[in-house]
């Protein structure tokens, strides 16, 4: 059975939709020493490298940045995006041995920040990703920053706040009330996925929503 993992403080409708769609859900827990907003987050503890995740050594992980985002990279399958300076020598060798193009950025959360919509496409309100991710050949659609609630912070991001869910983009929370939910929509629909949200609740950073395939 494939696997989501998600934090345990998601809310119970994304639970109960992936939960329906056949997956398996493994929440994830937080450990003392990382700064309790994030510390459920499960693009802190792990990577999705195309379907396949990497699994990181939680001990090593720190309460201060840059050490709790070593495993942040952001994965499309064909392009691994992070600040490569901070990224975990195990998670890179990883990367490299999968043949995926390593793309370094300022932004040591880059999970968080970017929405993969494929290979070749995603979502971003980070002004230097973008950059970055179009030089390499990438189609990107910026967007506003903020209008994404995370306890502690002023704001959190988009990326965080979603995740690739079989033939679809899930969104934990209500997207109809971002700036760019048109553009979002069209963005995503374009290449041929759809967009779930639940309009019940504020869009929420949870450190992503990660999809496991098995075999």
């Amino acid at each position: 059975m494939n696997k989501i993992y998600i934090s345990h403080l998601a809310d119970n409708r994304i639970k109960e939709y992936v939960t329906a769609l056949g997956y398996r859900v493994c929440e994830v827990t937080a450990l003392a020493q990382i700064d309790a907003p994030i510390a459920c987050h499960p693009d802190v503890y792990m990577c999705d490298l195309g379907g396949k995740v990497f699994h990181g050594d939680p001990t090593v992980l720190t309460h201060d940045y840059p050490g709790h985002a070593i495993y942040n990279g952001c994965c499309t399958g064909k392009y691994f995006i992070h600040n490569i300076k901070i990224t975990d020598k195990d998670l890179l060798a990883a990367v490299k041995e999968s043949g995926m193009q390593t793309v370094h950025v300022a932004q040591g959360y880059a999970k968080c920040s970017c929405v993969v919509v494929d290979e070749d496409s995603s979502i971003t309100a980070d002004h230097g990703i973008a950059k970055v991710a179009t030089s390499c050949g990438m189609q990107v659609l910026l967007v506003e920053k903020g209008q994404v609630h995370l306890d502690g912070y002023p704001y959190g991001f988009i990326g965080g706040a979603s995740g690739k869910v079989g033939n679809a983009i899930l969104f934990n929370g209500d997207l109809s009330k971002h700036s760019d939910f048109d553009a979002i929509c069209r963005f995503i629909e374009e290449r041929g996925l759809a967009v779930k949200y639940f309009e019940d609740y504020p869009l929420t950073d949870i450190g992503s929503i990660i999809e496991e395939i098995e075999g």
